[in-house]
C-alpha cells in the first residue's frame, strides 16, 4: 500500500476561529509563506466571501510565489434562495483566483431541516448545484462534509447520499468533519470504513477534525490508517472553541512513527520554528508542554533522568529532538543532582569533572536558593550566572552603590508618577542618573540601563518582554516573599533571570541586574541561550 498523505493547513481560515487569535492581511502573508517553507500541501487561506481582508488577502497573494503549496480559498455551498450562477458566496471564490477551492456542505438532517430550514431533498441539489458551478471553472475543487460523523450516526443513509452527490459532481476529495469533535477513535476508523465500502475504494477521502473531546490528533491519525489521503489541521492546533487538529503532532507522528511520506516530511527540522513562529506573528505566548515543539518536550529534571539520557536519550525521549528542530534541555531544580549540574556545565562551556567539588558545592547552593523561593527552570540565564560565579569566571561589570524608587499619586484621578535614582560604579567612575517609568520597576530599569549604556553600549538593543510576579507562601499576607521572573530579548536570543525578596523591588532589581549581566556575557561570546 501506497503510504503518501496530503497535509491541508487551515491555520489562516479556520485557525482565526479560536479566541485571541487575530491576523492582520500581513500576518497571513507571512505565515502561509512560512508554511510554505514548511512544505504543506495545501494552504487554506480564507474565506474571501465572508469579509474584506480575507477578500484582501487572495489579492496581494498572488504578488508572492509558493515553492511546495497550493493556495486554496474556502465557502460554503450556494444560498438555498440563489441559484449556483447568481450566488456571491461562489463567485468570489472563482474571484479569489486560486488553484484550489474547498467548500462545505450539509450533510446533518438536523443541520438541513433546523439551520437552512429546507428539505433534505433541495440540500442534495444546492450541494450538486455547487460543486458543479465550481469544478467547471477551478482547477481542484474539494468538498468538506460538515458534521459528517454526526450525521452519519444520526441518518446513515443520507449522510452517504450527501457524499455521493459530491462525487459525482465532480468534488476531488471528499473531506469528513468532525465539526463538533466529540466523535471516538473507534467510531472513525468504523465509519470511514464503511464509506469506503459504499463509494468505492478508489474515493480519495480527507479528514478534518476538531478537539472538544481531545481526540482531534488520535482521530486524524486513525483516520489516515484507515485509508483517508489528506489530513486537514492547524499549526499549534489553533481552532474554534477547543481547537482543530494539531498539525505540529499529526505530521511527525505520521512521517516518524508510521512512515508516511508527505511534502513536509524532508523539512521536519523545521516544524518547531514554524509552530513558534506562528505564537509569535498572532503575539501568543507558546505552549512550552506542547509535544514535539514546545521548549518543554524534552525537558529533563529528576536527576536520575537526566543520567540516564545522557547515557542515552532513548531512555527517557521517544524520539531525537533534533529530527523536529528541538532541544534537549536540562532543568535544574531542588529534584537536580550531580548530572544535571554537569549536563548544565557542558551545555555552558563549562569543564567539570564529576568529582569535581565545585559541583556538589553549585547543588549544595542550587537548592539554598530555592529553599528561599528562587525558582531556575524559567531562569536559565541566572542559573549560568550562579555557576559562573562559583566557578570564578564571571566577570563583575559593575558595582551598585544605591539605588531610590519614588512611587507618587498627586490627586486620586490622575495616574501614579514613578521615578527611580541608581548610582553605579564601572571601573573607577561612578554614573549617578535617575529615570522615570511607567511603574516602579520600569523606572528602575530605564534608570539602570540609562546608567550603564554609556559603559556598555550594547545594552541598547536589548528590551524586556515579560515580566512575572508571584507571591510565594512562606509568611502571611503582605508580609509574604516574591518571586519576579523576568524575560528579555535582544536581537537574536530572549533569555529568562530570577529574583526573589520580601521587597517586590529588591527582587525585581535582582532579576533585572541578572538580565542585564546575561546580555553583556552573551556580546562577549560566551553565553548560551537560554529558552
Amino acid at each position: 500500500m501506497e503510504k503518501k498523505i496530503e497535509i491541508y493547513d487551515t491555520t489562516l481560515r479556520d485557525g482565526t476561529q479560536a479566541e485571541n487569535f487575530n491576523l492582520s492581511v500581513e500576518d497571513k502573508i507571512r505565515i502561509a509563506l512560512k508554511l510554505d517553507e514548511l512544505g504543506m500541501d495545501f494552504i487554506e487561506g480564507g474565506w474571501p466571501g465572508s469579509n474584506p481582508k480575507d477578500q484582501q488577502f487572495f489579492s496581494e497573494i498572488q504578488n508572492y510565489h509558493f515553492t511546495h503549496a497550493r493556495l486554496a480559498a474556502f465557502g460554503s455551498t450556494h444560498m438555498a434562495k440563489n441559484k449556483a450562477e447568481n450566488d456571491p458566496n461562489l463567485k468570489a471564490l472563482v474571484d479569489a483566483n486560486t488553484p484550489v477551492v474547498t467548500i462545505f456542505g450539509k450533510s446533518w438532517d438536523i443541520h438541513v431541516r433546523d439551520a437552512l430550514r429546507i428539505s433534505l431533498e433541495r440540500n442534495i441539489e444546492i450541494i450538486r448545484d455547487s460543486l458543479g458551478f465550481l469544478v467547471s471553472r477551478v482547477e481542484t475543487v474539494f468538498y468538506d462534509a460538515e458534521h459528517f460523523f454526526d450525521g452519519f450516526k444520526a441518518d446513515r443513509d443520507y449522510a452517504l447520499a450527501t457524499l455521493k452527490t459530491a462525487k459525482e459532481s465532480g468534488a476531488q476529495c471528499l473531506v469528513l468533519c468532525d465539526t463538533n469533535g466529540g466523535t471516538m477513535p473507534g467510531e472513525i476508523v468504523e465509519i470511514i470504513g464503511q464509506v469506503k465500502t459504499e463509494l468505492g475504494k478508489d474515493t480519495r477521502l480527507g479528514i478534518h477534525c476538531h478537539n472538544d473531546s481531545e481526540m482531534a490528533v488520535a482521530n486524524s491519525v486513525l483516520a489516515v490508517t484507515a485509508g483517508v489521503i489528506q489530513v486537514q489541521g492547524t499549526m499549534n492546533g489553533f481552532g474554534e472553541r477547543c481547537g482543530n487538529a494539531n498539525l505540529c503532532s499529526i505530521i511527525p507522528a505520521l512521517v516518524l512513527k508510521l512512515g508516511y511520506e508527505c511534502k513536509a516530511g524532508p523539512n521536519l527540522q523545521k516544524l518547531t520554528s514554524t509552530a513558534r513562529y506562528v505564537y509569535e506573528i498572532a503575539n501568543l505566548a507558546p505552549n512550552k508542554y506542547q509535544p514535539y515543539v514546545g521548549a518543554s518536550a524534552f525537558a529533563h529534571k529528576g536527576g536520575i533522568h537526566v543520567s540516564a539520557v545522557q547515557r542515552n536519550p532513548e531512555t527517557y525521549e521517544h524520539i531525537r529532538p533534533e529530527l523536529v528542530g528541538n532541544v534537549q534541555r536540562i532543568l535544574v531544580s531542588d529534584l537536580s543532582g550531580k548530572s544535571n549540574i554537569l549536563a548544565k556545565a557542558r551545555q555552558f562551556g563549562l569543564d567539570l569533572e564529576s568529582d569535581d567539588p565545585l559541583v556538589m558545592e553549585i547543588v549544595s547552593r542550587l537548592k539554598e536558593l530555592e529553599a528561599q523561593g528562587f525558582q531556575f527552570e524559567g531562569a536559565e540565564a541566572s542559573f549560568e550566572l550562579l555557576m559562573r560565579r562559583a566557578s570564578g569566571t564571571q566577570k563583575k561589570y559593575f558595582d551598585l552603590l544605591g539605588f531610590r524608587v519614588f512611587d507618587q499619586k498627586t490627586t486620586e484621578d490622575a495616574p501614579p508618577q514613578a521615578e527611580a535614582t541608581v548610582m553605579v560604579r564601572v571601573g573607577g567612575r561612578i554614573e549617578h542618573t535617575a529615570a522615570v517609568g511607567n511603574g516602579p520597576v520600569n523606572a528602575l530599569d530605564n534608570a539602570i540601563r540609562k546608567a550603564l549604556e554609556t559603559f556598555y553600549p550594547q545594552l541598547k538593543d536589548m528590551s524586556l518582554v515579560d515580566y512575572k510576579v508571584r507571591v510565594l507562601p512562606d509568611s502571611p499576607g503582605t508580609a509574604a516573599k516574591v518571586r519576579v521572573l523576568i524575560e528579555s530579548k535582544d536581537q537574536k536570543d530572549k533569555w529568562g533571570t530570577v529574583g526573589v525578596s520580601h521587597d517586590i523591588i529588591e527582587a525585581s532589581w535582582q532579576a533585572l541586574v541578572d538580565g542585564i549581566c546575561y546580555k553583556l556575557l552573551k556580546s562577549e561570546g560566551k553565553g548560551k541561550k537560554a529558552d
